[in-house]
């Protein structure tokens, strides 16, 4: 796996408008790998976590994602690493185990990203960005589907 690029897939801005930072050639990519995990393909937003995207917005959502990265993942060392993000609760907790940045190793494996070291402010823009665009994505997808 090479080693973290942010300049390769992440543009610099930093406004809440582009919450979209990895780019589409990026994006699509790493979406066919994660595609063919049976593990990372499984998890899908359910009614609960549509209903909270719907009520708090996708600005909130973002700021929860900023929130969990910089809390649960950005350490050198996180606390219970490997179990630090629950399966269920929240769109973001969803979207961490199917785009792998749930754990540092995940985050190694997935995108090349060193355990060991806290994560700069580029990676963890990288992984916000990641986190949102899957939410986007599998919100559509999962509003426009029959129950």
């Amino acid at each position: 796996m090479k080693a973290f690029k942010p300049n390769a897939a992440v543009s610099s801005s930093t406004t809440s408008e582009n919450i979209f930072l990895i780019n589409d050639k990026a994006w699509l990519r790493l979406k066919g790998r994660l595609c063919r995990s049976k593990f990372r393909s499984r998890f899908k937003l359910g009614k609960s976590e549509i209903e909270y995207l719907q009520t708090r917005g996708m600005d909130i959502i973002q700021t929860h994602a900023f929130d969990f990265i910089r809390q649960r993942l950005a350490p050198s060392m996180p606390r219970n690493d490997g179990k630090q993000t629950p399966m269920k609760g929240h769109p973001v907790f969803i979207a961490q185990h199917a785009t792998g940045t749930c754990c540092r190793t995940c985050l190694r494996k997935w995108h090349g990203i060193p355990e060991g070291t806290e994560l700069t402010g580029n990676q963890i823009q990288y992984v916000v960005s990641l986190l949102m665009r899957w939410i986007s994505e599998n919100a559509q997808i999962t509003e426009g589907e029959k129950p």
